[in-house]
């Protein structure tokens, strides 16, 4: 048995280590992020199962990297709001809304608040990498005035 106390006014639970979200910034177009830490939950090694719960928190004005894999993210908005790219779409996310994020759809979380946004995300324990998106779907995205501000 494992047990993560949570306190709420730091918002972190006992034990569990804030990192940067990526250990490689990653050099492709979009890859790059700002302002943005990671807190894994669950490790799918270390509790026997097959997913891992993850805590993401992004600072005012960070973003996460521009990407797209096999992979599928069920996303739960956990602190604050802020919004999501995925696909063609921009959808804005407040306290326990859920998003799923399917395969292959080019996504990136962004927080435009004053405050910090965090969500937690479930993924397979086994999963492929990201990778940057196609030049076709770059295009798709600067052509369209709702997404061109998420692809920087």
């Amino acid at each position: 048995m494992r047990r993560a106390a949570f306190d709420p006014t730091a918002f972190r639970w006992d034990g569990v280590t804030a990192r940067a979200y990526k250990d490689d910034p990653g050099t492709a177009r979009g890859m790059a992020w700002q302002g943005l830490s990671r807190h894994t939950l669950v490790r799918s090694e270390e509790a026997g199962v097959s997913f891992e719960v993850r805590y993401f928190e992004i600072a005012p004005g960070g973003y996460s990297s521009l990407e797209k894999h096999e992979h599928v993210h069920v996303v739960f908005a956990a602190r604050g709001a802020g919004q999501a790219l995925i696909g063609d779409q921009v959808v804005d996310l407040n306290h326990l809304d859920l998003v799923e994020t399917p395969p292959w759809a080019p996504h990136r979380w962004i927080n435009p608040s004053d405050e910090p946004f965090g969500f937690i995300c479930t993924v397979e324990g086994a999963r492929d990498k990201p990778q940057p998106i196609s030049d076709e779907e770059w295009s798709a995205l600067l052509a369209d005035p709702r997404t061109a501000p998420f692809a920087h």
